[in-house]
């Protein structure tokens, strides 16, 4: 018998998850991940597991070298920078991820924040609230422009969305796909340069970190909105704090941040064009039980000696 380590902190012992590594002969041990821990606390977390399912706290060399029986980490999400897959290797641990299983949440969170900003919802809840009425005139989706950077699950499936509500679609990918044809693929500063709306879902990497900067906020219209579902370091803060500020752009959609939660001193945090939410596109009861089932199944398959469907230790296979 194997003992799983679940951090995630949505999964919870009786659920789906436990039950599925249970029938398989695995017990399982919790440790949800409510904030950062001590690094005492953080020494102590892997030790005598044999494997883990890791929310997107980060597990670090001085863990891993801490934790001899662990054999594989299972990523309840896409991203894995939060691990640091060198020591992973050193150690010959097994690192996967949960791809596939909440693109569409993240799609209808997506249309979600573009409605609020186009409706200027925010600011009419804090006027009903506040027992004034306030009315004012949103715009319409229909034969708006929306950028996509990124055309990976979550990118297309909002392309098919933002094409049923009407909207252009300009995508800047470095992977094409000739079926869509109700998507124009364009260089990077030209869907910048020309969306009404620009949502951002890239990888978070060495070449796409700030990659809305300071220069690119500038070119764009005045009237765009920007939208960051994907990860947070891909939008350098302090220069979209100043474009929203000055009006180099009109507003700006936040659920992924480069520090979470917001920090206190943000500037972000003073600015009435700017919506924030806590990293929740993902989260839906649908997508959250996807990636457990998918986290344990990487988890059982580590152990049995076989390889794991979605596998990021070797990303050249």
């Amino acid at each position: 018998m194997a003992t799983v380590l679940v951090t995630t902190d949505y999964l919870a012992p009786g659920d789906e998850v436990e039950q599925l590594l249970h029938r398989h002969g695995h017990s399982v041990r919790y440790s949800p991940a409510t904030g950062p821990r001590s690094r005492d606390e953080a020494l102590e977390l892997l030790k005598g597991v044999d494997a883990a399912i890791v929310a997107s706290e980060p597990i670090t060399s001085d863990m891993l070298d801490h934790a001899p029986p662990l054999k594989v980490i299972a990523r309840s999400g896409v991203g894995y920078e939060s691990v640091d897959l060198a020591a992973a290797a050193r150690h010959g641990i097994r690192v996967c991820n949960t791809p596939g299983v909440n693109h569409d949440a993240v799609a209808e969170m997506t249309m979600a924040l573009i409605l609020t900003t186009a409706r200027q919802l925010p600011a009419v809840l804090a006027g009903v609230r506040a027992g004034s009425w306030p009315r004012h005139a949103g715009r319409e989706l229909r034969g708006a422009r929306l950028g996509i950077v990124g055309y990976g699950p979550s990118g297309r499936a909002v392309a098919r969305l933002a094409h049923a509500f009407g909207m252009t679609v300009a995508v800047a990918t470095a992977h094409p796909d000739p079926a869509d044809t109700h998507v124009e693929y364009l260089d990077l500063d030209t869907v910048c340069d020309t969306a009404d709306y620009l949502s951002l879902h890239c990888r978070a990497d060495r070449s796409t970190y700030h990659l809305i900067d300071l220069a690119r906020l500038k070119a764009m219209k005045p009237t765009a909105v920007l939208i960051n579902t994907a990860r947070g370091s891909l939008v350098d803060e302090d220069a979209l704090a100043h474009a929203l500020t000055v009006g180099e752009i009109a507003g700006a959609a936040l659920d992924v941040l480069a520090e979470e939660p917001l920090p206190a001193h943000s500037p972000l945090r003073e600015l009435d064009n700017v919506i924030i939410t806590s990293h929740l596109a993902g989260q839906t009861t649908e997508a959250r039980l996807r990636a457990g089932i998918s986290a344990a199944h990487a988890v059982i398959d580590v152990l049995a000696g076989r390889e794991p469907a979605h596998p990021v230790d070797y990303p050249e296979r």
